[in-house]
Formats: C-alpha cells, structure tokens, sequence
C-alpha cells in the first residue's frame, strides 16, 4: 500500500507538491442519491422556492469551482467544464457530476463536492415537506488522466 500523500515524513498535514506534473487532461464523474417520499417526489415541479433540480444543478456547478476553498489540502483547478446530471426515479433523485480540467493534477474533489453540494441543495428545498430525506451513495465513478492512470467503478 502506498503511502498517504497529504502528510509529510514527521506526520504533518501537507498540500502536494503538483509543481513537476505535466498538464494533463483529466476528467471525474462522482454519484450521488437524495431518497425522499412519494409526496415529495410529487411536490418537486411545485416547490414554491423554485425549481429544486435546477437549483441544485447550478449549486452543484458553482460548488466545483469552489473545492478548493472548502477542501483545504485542495489545489485550486481552472476547470474547463462542469455538468451535473439529475435524474427523477420513484423513490428520489440520482445526480451525476462531470468535471474537466487541463492541470497538473486531478479533479476528483470537484466532481465528488459537486454531487455532494447538489444534493444538499434538494434537501434544502425539500426539507419543508419531509425531514427525513436521505443523501445517499456518494461515490467517485471514473477518473481519467494523470500518474495513477484511469479509475472505473466496479458495478456490483
């Protein structure tokens, strides 16, 4: 097993040195689930505060491009693209996040905030109807680029 890279030879926290890595493209889709109840599933195109997916979608954008001011061993990264996929089932909502960025290291961070962040934002303006919502299933999917190489998911 490697060792952890945000802690130097005496156990200090540390932000890498990406100084010496080639720009890159690297890409990261990251998941994540908001479950809620059928009554506030029905309530979402109705949602007096606006529309809840939409919001999210750009909370989840805009929250991306703020990775690195929430996660502090974070570089900050010039994305070049940002989206964020919202899906309606039965039972809630399943969001995807892409980030993309020619750097020096990679963004997985953003691609995880943004899902994170996009789903905090249904609870917020859903939380009026039902307490009890769920954000589930956070996960990276895939990362592309940089020295590990590519990462997929294993489905089960």
């Amino acid at each position: 097993m490697s060792k952890l890279s945000h802690y130097d030879e005496h156990g200090q926290a540390r932000m890498v040195d990406v100084s010496d890595k080639a720009d890159t493209l690297r890409t990261a889709r990251a998941h994540a689930s908001v479950k809620m109840n059928a009554a506030v599933m029905a309530a979402l195109p109705h949602n007096p505060k606006g529309d809840p997916l939409e919001t999210a979608r750009i909370a989840g954008i805009m929250a991306a491009k703020k990775t690195a001011d929430l996660i502090p061993m974070c570089h900050p990264l010039p994305l070049s693209h940002v989206s964020i996929d919202i899906k309606v089932h039965a039972t809630g909502v399943e969001i995807v996040a892409e980030a993309r960025t020619t750097a020096g290291t990679g963004v997985e961070m953003e691609a995880l905030t943004a899902v994170t962040v996009a789903a905090l934002t249904v609870y917020d303006m859903t939380k009026a109807l039902d307490k009890s919502i769920e954000i589930q299933d956070v996960y990276l999917l895939t990362k592309t680029g940089g020295k590990s190489g590519n990462y997929q998911r294993k489905t089960t």
